[in-house]
């Protein structure tokens, strides 16, 4: 058993000079006690690479998914060895439910354009210029040996406290306070049009607030929606938007645009991923419990048999 915190790192060989920028990354993670594995260093000619990729997924405490606009095309392609690991990583997620197993890093880009369908809206961190790198360098290092801040102690309750009864708290405001619903734009981070002649050069982003950050699969079901909603108009436009952190960003279009056409088709989005998410989340616990019945009535039904074995 490793004395050390294990991680592989995934990425893609967009050219020499990243493929040494990850190698850099991992050397210093290695001396900073992190036993990571890479390809680089980890495969011989004759190798057999899917069972490498798949073990080195499977058996490192860590996958560090590297992410830029190369990797992202590949991943969501499933393509090359990118689109295999993809495909390895997201059935771990889907079956174990591990996904802080998978830590995001920005290496080059944006995160729009750099993070494969599967890892939108999730918490990553930037490693893409060499001040963030130095600034949050600890943040993946911390991550890997469980030195996260930790919530500090809860003291006693407030005198006075009285807590809410059970019918309280399950009153129809709260269940729809649990809902995503979008806050507003958030007007400090809109961009501006470059309007230098080209096509669409008047077009700009627009980001909007969300209630709370979404899970991977709402922002999945919302994509999917808005590409190709119930209800849309002919200025819709099915591949400008994308979910970040807790914000939805339409990426191609104006104030103007949203106030006439798309506020309307947002909520109805976010709308149906709420609805569908919920849907989800019972099929899936469903699932999970009749996995544990058919689990337990295996072992009833061995332990029956085996308690009237006798070897004597």
């Amino acid at each position: 058993m490793s004395t050390h915190p294990t991680a592989f790192a995934s990425y893609s060989w967009d050219d020499d000079a990243h493929k040494g920028w990850v190698a850099q990354l991992a050397s210093r993670l290695r001396s900073d006690g992190i036993d990571v594995h890479l390809d680089q260093w980890h495969t011989v000619p004759g190798d057999q690479l899917p069972h490498f990729m798949e073990k080195e997924i499977t058996n490192n405490d860590y996958v560090i998914v590297i992410c830029t606009p190369h990797y992202k095309k590949k991943s969501d392609s499933r393509s090359g060895g990118v689109g295999y690991e993809g495909d390895v990583m997201t059935a771990e997620v889907f079956t174990k439910r591990n996904d802080r197993k998978f830590i995001p890093v920005l290496a080059h880009g944006s995160w729009v354009d750099a993070a494969p369908a599967w890892l939108v809206g999730k918490y990553y961190i930037d490693l893409s210029d060499e001040k963030k790198l130095n600034q949050n360098y600890s943040d993946l290092l911390n991550t890997i040996t469980g030195n996260r801040q930790q919530v500090p102690p809860l003291g006693k309750p407030p005198v006075g406290y009285r807590p809410l009864s059970q019918s309280n708290q399950l009153q129809p405001s709260s269940v729809t306070d649990n809902q995503i619903r979008i806050m507003g734009v958030i007007v400090d981070e809109v961009t501006e049009p470059p309007m230098d002649g080209t096509v669409g050069c008047a077009l700009y982003r627009v980001p909007f607030r969300l209630s709370r950050r979404p899970s991977s699969k709402w922002a999945t079901i919302f994509l999917n929606e808005w590409r190709l909603p119930p209800r849309f108009t002919s200025m819709h436009r099915g591949d400008i938007a994308s979910v970040v952190g807790d914000k939805i960003i339409l990426d191609g279009t104006t104030i103007e645009e949203v106030q006439k056409y798309h506020k309307e088709t947002l909520q109805l989005c976010v709308g149906v991923a709420n609805t569908k998410e919920a849907e989800w989340k019972v099929r899936r616990d469903q699932a999970e419990q009749l996995a544990r019945q058919k689990s337990d009535e295996h072992r009833r039904g061995v332990q029956d048999i085996a308690s009237g074995l006798s070897f004597e």
